[in-house]
């Protein structure tokens, strides 16, 4: 018998503002960050302590630089002609909706001055703070929904999955165009049965998800980790063979999900 998980607490630490932010890094020829080439901007901060976590240097809000709206469209814009053939932009983090205000703002900026393709990588736990009007300039959302168990997905976040799930119904209500992704990590998101059971909520979101991303657990964060002083608990965690990664695919495929 699963022990009981706490109700939700409402978060804080969120930034409000909307004429300033705080910018972790950028990438500017992102092959994995949606569709195409993509300019990546790596929001910092995150209210999830993932275990497997890669950039557990974006945790903290005022750990990034200090930027403006007119900073982040310097940042962008000497790419944006390519970009609008190849690609688009993608805010992704940390945790780039703990900064919703600001990332609305540039978002408009970017969509009314360069017409470019805008993406958004999330886990989209903090979506009540934004309203509906807020996705207009999104035109894909990158949805990592870490586990379909409440007690795992806690264990391995630090936080309660509901409002992750709310946000995805909220996604299919909108009719918004979402990728999922989901990370196999050994001994904690690889069960069959939990696979199995992800699959048919992924499914059940109907063809607002155009695929599912089932990306393999790395160790490439482990030096950031070790850097932070931080305790790193999946040291000893193996990567996911191509056969176990490919099971897993399968099991989203046999929903008639696109995957790769």
């Amino acid at each position: 018998m699963h022990k009981r998980v706490s109700a939700p607490t409402k978060p804080t630490g969120v930034h409000i503002d909307i004429d300033h932010g705080f910018l972790h890094s950028v990438e500017t020829g992102g092959a994995v960050d949606g569709p195409g080439m993509r300019f990546v901007f790596f929001m910092a901060g995150c209210q999830f302590r993932c275990l497997y976590c890669h950039n557990p240097d974006t945790w903290k809000l005022h750990n990034g630089r200090r930027v403006d709206v007119d900073d982040m469209l310097r940042e962008v814009r000497p790419y944006a002609g390519f970009l609008k053939f190849a690609g688009g932009v993608t805010f992704s983090g940390g945790e780039p909706m703990m900064q919703a205000g600001f990332i609305g703002n540039v978002m408009g900026h970017i969509k009314k001055e360069m017409g470019l393709h805008i993406a958004l990588d999330t886990q989209g736990y903090l979506h009540t703070g934004v309203e509906d009007e807020w996705f207009d300039n999104v035109d894909l959302v990158m949805l990592d929904i870490k586990h379909i168990d409440p007690e795992k997905y806690h264990a391995i976040t630090a936080q309660h999955l509901q409002p992750t799930l709310d946000f995805a119904e909220r996604l299919k209500r909108l009719k918004q165009r979402m990728w999922m992704r989901y990370v196999l990590v050994p001994g904690l998101t690889d069960d069959a049965d939990d696979v199995n059971r992800m699959a048919d909520y992924v499914a059940s979101l109907g063809d607002i998800v155009e695929r599912v991303e089932v990306l393999p657990f790395h160790q490439m964060g482990i030096a950031k980790w070790d850097a932070m002083g931080k305790e790193y608990t999946l040291r000893d965690t193996p990567t996911p063979t191509t056969d176990e990664t490919e099971a897993a695919r399968d099991i989203f495929r046999a929903r008639g999900l696109y995957t790769v």
